[in-house]
């Protein structure tokens, strides 16, 4: 499996755990709650949920709106397929959400994991946000190494794109900075609701993180001067 399809079904297990979907809905989500998965496409979620099928994780069950309902007798539409998640399935989830891997701490992985940080444990969103942040202080210091050895070379447009790629890796350090200390005095954090703090359900876990499309995301065109 690869590590973006690993990301997808990542994800689809933790829309799934809030509420059974069907695939309009979960690509819907995937596009608006989760902007990671915006290039993803029908072609790519129904081959994952048959995979999700198959492994146990997911079980298939017939629509039961009055739009389902209707959608067989008219001109041949088969009702929709509603996926819920199985007692295995919310397992699996639930241990993929402990993991802290180098894997969670890459850009689309990190995202993904971020947006479910409501469901996850304080001491594993610890380990997630600090992992991060150690992977950015060290592309940091890889793009401050390879512009201090190409500065001379680059005209000054290519100049400034690689400055403002360490900028925008430098922000999100201290943005990640600013959460981890939140995490650490056990401080809620604003929901994307009507600006109240809204705890979750984890133990000790200190609230709602912000909404997955308010992240950060480096520009990282440093990364590949030579």
């Amino acid at each position: 499996m690869s590590r973006r399809s690993g990301i997808l079904e990542f994800a689809v297990l933790g829309l799934l755990r809030e509420s059974p979907m069907h695939g309009y809905e979960l690509r819907k989500r995937l596009n608006t709650s989760l902007g990671v998965f915006r290039a993803f496409s029908y072609g790519t979620l129904y081959p994952c949920l048959k995979t999700l099928v198959t492994n146990g994780w997911l079980i298939e069950e017939p629509g039961h709106t009055t739009e389902d309902a209707l959608a067989a007798p008219l001109a041949g539409r088969r009702a929709k397929i509603v996926y819920r998640l199985t007692a295995e399935g919310k397992e699996h989830f639930e241990e993929l959400l402990s993991q802290t891997g180098p894997d969670a701490y890459e850009d689309e992985h990190f995202a993904a994991r971020f947006a479910f940080f409501g469901q996850t444990s304080r001491d594993v969103r610890m380990r997630v946000l600090e992992g991060r942040r150690s992977r950015l202080e060290e592309r940091l210091e890889k793009m401050s190494a390879s512009l201090a050895r190409t500065r001379e070379r680059l005209d000054d447009y290519t100049l400034e794109l690689q400055r403002h790629g360490m900028e925008s890796v430098e922000r999100e350090v201290r943005w990640l900075n600013e959460l981890i200390e939140s995490e650490r005095a056990g401080r809620d954090l604003k929901g994307p609701g009507d600006g109240e703090p809204t705890r979750d359900t984890t133990e000790g876990a200190p609230g709602v993180l912000p909404r997955p499309g308010d992240i950060p995301r480096p520009d990282t065109p440093g990364d590949t001067a030579t």
